[in-house]
């Protein structure tokens, strides 16, 4: 069963350029883009899922898709790839529809396209767009929620925090490469925080999440999971989740962004 998307009333590729950035902690960096075309978006809040296009290394500019609807990927996969872009998915962050900003927040990772991008992104480089949706969709019925994921997944958990409703109950787990990875976050007071760094070496991401995971029990009261990450995180959860404790699978949305040792397509 594939996973719900809450998709927005209207959408079109949106071409923008780079205002600014700033490392947020020692593995992670966050990227303003900002343009006019912006009017054209509109925020959803909390895990709003965005097509994120940004040049190869080489490219003097930016080559969109110009279709809105679902045969862009086609249009875009037609380009000879010195002058297709790159293509990945990301989460907005936080937007600022008055300044016609938006951030996104980025997990390094050692030489993705996507790290190498952000890492060498300045003022003027152009970037753009495309909206996805939102994925976090709890039912009316869940009395809590269990939200975790690993360092790809915390800017979206932290943006869910902060668009949720004050009296949501939640355990959160995130995982970061390390202590110095671990931030304030902006929860309602019923949400409790649990910060897994790995520190460790070697480790590989999304495994210290699913071994401490494993080893709960979960807390009374039907519930709603959201976790995404590393495949392996999001599908393990789900498995124990259904397996151990008979949860209903419609309650747990899980999303494998990323596969250790296997690269993205495009």
């Amino acid at each position: 069963m594939l996973p719900r998307i809450k998709s927005p009333e209207s959408r079109k590729m949106v071409t923008l350029e780079v205002v600014t950035s700033h490392r947020t902690s020692p593995g992670f960096l966050t990227v303003t883009l900002g343009g006019p075309q912006l009017r054209d978006f509109t925020p959803m809040g909390y895990d709003q899922i965005v097509r994120l296009f940004f040049p190869r290394p080489g490219q003097t500019g930016l080559r969109m898709p110009t279709l809105s609807n679902e045969a862009w990927m086609a249009e875009l996969m037609l380009l000879p790839k010195s002058r297709r872009p790159w293509v990945r998915n990301f989460t907005i962050r936080r937007a600022r529809p008055d300044r016609d900003e938006v951030d996104i927040e980025f997990a390094l990772h050692a030489d993705s396209p996507a790290s190498t991008w952000a890492l060498a992104a300045r003022p003027g480089d152009p970037a753009g767009i495309f909206d996805m949706g939102v994925s976090y969709l709890p039912p009316a019925h869940a009395r809590w929620q269990l939200l975790a994921g690993d360092e790809t997944a915390l800017p979206a958990i932290l943006a869910i925090l902060e668009h949720a409703p004050p009296d949501l109950t939640a355990e959160v787990y995130l995982e970061v490469p390390g202590t110095a990875d671990i931030r304030d976050v902006d929860a309602p007071a019923g949400a409790r925080v649990h910060w897994l760094p790995r520190d460790e070496p070697g480790r590989l991401p999304g495994t210290l999440a699913l071994d401490t995971l494993r080893q709960l029990t979960p807390r009374e009261g039907r519930f709603y999971t959201w976790v995404a990450g590393e495949s392996r995180l999001a599908t393990g959860l789900r498995r124990h989740l259904t397996g151990e404790h008979g949860v209903p699978k419609s309650d747990i949305a899980f999303f494998g962004y990323w596969r250790h040792g296997r690269a993205s397509p495009g």
